[in-house]
């Protein structure tokens, strides 16, 4: 891999001892990784500049298991679901500080789940802006509402936007409470060689540079990936032509928190306006460029200062101050690697795809990346599995964006329309809308939302999927369901697989302790205990999980109460002996509806197999 370091030549720098550094000339006269070391400006959030990990501080480094370049919420993610699975690893980041501007801030239910498992979905939640509605308005009029589902089944909303510092700061925080998780800041990965086995990298830090070997190595770093870079991959897609600034300004706008969506307004004819609210008093404004405008000339002040207050005039609120916080450009891109493992290195989030803002795809995708090469990583690294968990990790995840990337498509065409005939099948059915309703549903961009894994080579041959005629099937993600106040199913899943066992059909109207005490008491047979016993002890992370009427006897690590039946209904289940097995990431891999040891036995085997 060639090198990746184009830093200057330098002269000192504040966290080098100085006079050490005047007496080593490699030093002081070699490019070294200089990265900025004062706080980040900001109206809301407090930047805080990190120490950088330096090797003149640290002992000879040992070869690491895993080495993640990158401390975004991808990086961050994959390390801490390495570290519930007990799979050290080591964090680079290039940087001293989180990242600038809010970036990403609209984040998924189902990223709400990802984040639970990780322990930080609760601070998101108490910080950040729940919402389910978003509006499309053309030439002053409502034109159609989006209503995102959300029943008591769930227990996050459909959406939650908080700016992108304040994640990486809980996920940072949920890191440094890891035993497992080392994050060094300040160190750039410069060079990458690849063998058999390890991977050797090269690492410029303030002070200079040095090497480490590691097992794996994950690029989370970034839609400029200098890895992916590097190694000439390329990525396969397409490239549209509209740009997008995204302006961040503080402003008290008399407005609930949902997703506002302006097509054709007077001040920017022909192209698209986005406004959300962020928690703190910020509002984000997304504005298509015309297509003779540079970024440069759009990130000017005078321009950003005269947009925004078109849109603020257009809205009715040209009175009210406000204040620039932040500002950028980005472009629509559908574009993926066409694989996501290259020997000892794996790719995930950006580094790995390209997805337009459009249905909140990108930092969600990045997520479910993040937590399937996690759980993917550490069977492969606890030798429980071969390498070709890598190999379903890859299509798994390059299925799931190609299919986000036919949908996205659609979307971008009609937000930043690629040609004339493009634009003049946008602007009919925005003139239809007008006074067809019929049309309007198609400013509704689907959504980010969960894979389903129907072709995984982990989806069993051997059960009763077929026979189902309601609940997730083969790879789909499970469906979350409300226990008791505050208790949710999914709040018990996760930390292995999780075979669902149904135990309990007994009913009775009598409520006495006695009554109770009489009923009959269903216990998993003693041949399926036997065989999940024999794959515990060849260290498969599994857990049984039974769920019932009532409670009862079982053979069971947990026992969940289903008084009123509805895991069952929801799930499909006609009768005792029913099952579901779950994976780490609590998609589906097999369920049956009556459950014997030799199809459990050969399923956990296929899953070890590979």
């Amino acid at each position: 891999m060639k090198n990746l370091s184009f830093l200057p030549k330098c002269k000192g720098y504040p966290f080098i001892d100085r006079k050490r550094a005047i007496q080593s000339k490699n030093t002081i006269c070699t490019p070294m990784h200089l990265p900025e070391n004062t706080p980040r400006p900001c109206i809301y959030y407090q930047y805080q500049v990190f120490e950088p990990w330096l090797p003149s501080k640290n002992q000879a480094q040992k070869r690491k298991t895993v080495t993640i370049v990158g401390a975004g919420p991808a990086g961050l993610v994959t390390a801490l679901e390495l570290a519930r699975h007990g799979v050290p690893s080591v964090v680079m980041n290039s940087e001293l500080q989180v990242s600038q501007g809010s970036r990403a801030i609209v984040f998924t239910r189902r990223t709400m789940e990802i984040l639970q498992q990780v322990g930080v979905a609760d601070r998101v939640l108490q910080n950040g802006l729940p919402w389910r509605f978003g509006n499309s308005i053309y030439r002053g009029q409502r034109v159609f509402r989006m209503e995102a589902p959300h029943d008591e089944n769930d227990r996050y909303p459909p959406m939650t936007n908080i700016q992108q510092q304040y994640l990486e700061e809980y996920l940072l925080d949920a890191c440094d409470a890891s035993p497992h998780i080392e994050v060094r800041w300040g160190n750039k990965v410069t060079q990458v060689d690849q063998h058999e086995d390890y991977a050797v990298i090269q690492i410029d830090t303030p002070e200079g540079s040095y090497s480490l070997e590691t097992q794996w190595l994950i690029a989370a770093d970034g839609g400029r990936s200098e890895i992916r870079s590097a190694m000439g991959l390329k990525m396969e897609g397409a490239s549209y032509e509209g740009v997008f600034v995204i302006a961040d300004i503080k402003i008290d706008l008399p407005y609930p928190t949902e997703r506002l969506a302006f097509f054709d307004p007077e001040w920017n004819r022909g192209n698209t306006v986005l406004m959300h609210r962020e928690p703190h008093g910020i509002w984000r404004i997304d504005y298509q460029l015309p297509p003779n405008e540079t970024p440069e000339q759009a990130l000017e002040p005078e321009s950003l200062k005269a947009r925004i207050n078109a849109q603020l005039t257009m809205i009715g609120h040209a009175d009210i101050p406000w204040e620039l916080d932040w500002s950028s450009v980005y472009s629509a891109r559908t574009l993926t690697l066409p694989d996501y493992q290259h020997r000892r290195t794996l790719f995930v989030g950006d580094a790995a795809h390209l997805l337009p803002i459009f249905g909140v795809r990108g930092a969600n995708t990045a997520f479910q990346d993040a937590q399937s090469l996690g759980w993917h990583l550490a069977m492969v690294c606890k030798e429980l599995a071969s390498d070709k968990y890598l190999k379903n990790f890859s299509s798994e995840r390059v299925g799931a964006v190609k299919e986000i990337i036919a949908e996205s498509g659609k979307s971008t065409r009609f937000m930043a329309p690629p040609s004339r005939g493009f634009r003049l099948l946008r602007d009919a059915v925005l003139s239809l809308s007008l006074t067809q309703a019929f049309v309007r549903p198609l400013y509704h961009w689907r959504t980010s939302r969960p894979h389903e894994y129907t072709h995984s080579f982990l989806n069993s041959p051997h059960d009763d999927n077929h026979l189902f005629e309601a609940g997730p099937s083969h790879g789909a993600p499970p469906q979350n369901i409300r226990l008791a106040n505050g208790n949710y199913l999914l709040d018990h899943l996760g930390g292995g697989f999780d075979l669902l066992y149904f135990v309990d059909s007994v009913t009775s109207s009598a409520d006495s302790p006695q009554t109770k005490a009489s009923i009959p008491h269903i216990s998993i047979s003693s041949k399926l205990h036997n065989v999940i016993s024999a794959f515990k002890t060849k260290g498969l992370p599994i857990r049984v999980i039974a769920i019932g009427a009532r409670q009862a006897t079982t053979d069971a690590d947990l026992y969940l109460e289903d008084a009123l039946g509805s895991v069952k209904s929801l799930y499909g289940i006609k009768q005792t002996g029913g099952a579901y097995l779950l994976r780490p990431d609590q998609h589906i891999c097999a369920r049956w509806q009556t459950l014997d040891e030799i199809r459990l036995h050969d399923t956990l085997h296929g899953l070890m197999a590979p």
